[in-house]
């Protein structure tokens, strides 16, 4: 007596709010067990449901439609745990897959609801793989989709077979890369380029931690900063004034103020000769070597000047 209470009670709830009896997704087990115990429809309450839905865009049998195949979800997002995403999260992208099913679903179509959700869910779970599997997405177009999706167990089922003595080896021969090409109706070189990127990893460009010589991260080495734009920028200009720049300042100045700083400044370096020190010049000019100072200062301003 008890029993049949309880169950109209919830059978009462649930036609009141749909989503009464389904915990959150927090709690795995408790959804997927709730998920399990809800009835399946017949394909009367479907039609019924389906048209309710379509005709008068009620909201309480889109529910229904879509609590009676929680259970489909969480079926399908088993076959993809495989792929280390939380169990959690497939079923909630499978969700969406299914309520977008349920609001394009026609029963007039003569199909179950069934039949036409599991395309929704999968390609719903599919994307959030695609997108979350690696850091940089693994596949763009469809033929690399498809690849993704099937060339691992492809590949297994193919070495299973295999009376290739070496077990252990991971990449696949010319010949498995054909079979599984044909199978799949897709180029060899693809199939070899999708296995390529499913052997790699994600590798953290920046340090995760602060300890030690083990954070040198690729960060540290493959930045080129030649390539950088202002640093191309900033070294043309310096390439600029010390050639073309300096010749043009020079060109500003007169003979004497030319000659001070061609002997103080542009012959240092000059390991045959030297430059002229202040008191050889004032020498030179008959003049003190504070005037050669003077004249070299009011020189490099007019030089200064000139270059910008």
């Amino acid at each position: 007596m008890n029993a049949t209470l309880n169950m109209n009670t919830s059978s009462a709830l649930t036609l009141r709010d749909p989503w009464a009896m389904v915990p959150s997704l927090g709690n795995l087990d408790a959804y997927i067990s709730a998920a399990n115990r809800l009835p399946m429809l017949t394909a009367e309450e479907e039609g019924r449901f389906a048209r309710q839905l379509r005709d008068s865009a009620d909201v309480k049998a889109a529910g229904q439609l879509v609590l009676s195949h929680l259970r489909l979800v969480v079926s399908i997002s088993r076959q993809y745990l495989g792929y280390g995403l939380p169990h959690g999260d497939l079923i909630q992208e499978g969700n969406v897959g299914l309520m977008k099913a349920v609001k394009r679903f026609d029963p007039e179509q003569g199909v179950r609801l069934v039949s036409y959700a599991m395309h929704w869910i999968k390609a719903e779970i599919h994307e959030y793989i695609l997108k979350n599997w690696r850091m940089v997405k693994m596949a763009t177009t469809k033929a690399q989709r498809k690849l993704f999706f099937n060339l691992r167990s492809m590949k297994q089922s193919l070495k299973s077979a295999s009376l290739d003595i070496d077990t252990h080896r991971n990449t696949l021969t010319q010949g498995e890369a054909d079979t599984i090409a044909t199978r799949l109706n897709v180029k060899r070189e693809e199939v070899q380029e999708m296995e390529m990127r499913l052997s790699g990893g994600d590798v953290a460009m920046e340090p995760l931690t602060d300890d030690g010589e083990e954070t040198y991260a690729p960060i540290a080495y493959l930045a080129d900063d030649a390539s950088e734009p202002t640093q191309v920028l900033e070294a043309q200009r310096r390439d600029w004034l010390a050639s073309d720049g300096i010749t043009l300042a020079l060109e500003s100045l007169d003979p004497r103020s030319r000659r001070v700083v061609e002997e103080r400044w542009l012959k240092v370096n000059d390991d045959s000769t030297g430059g002229m020190t202040l008191h050889d010049l004032a020498a030179e000019y008959s003049v003190s070597a504070e005037r050669i100072r003077q004249i070299e200062v009011a020189a490099m301003k007019k030089m200064r000047k000139a270059l910008a």
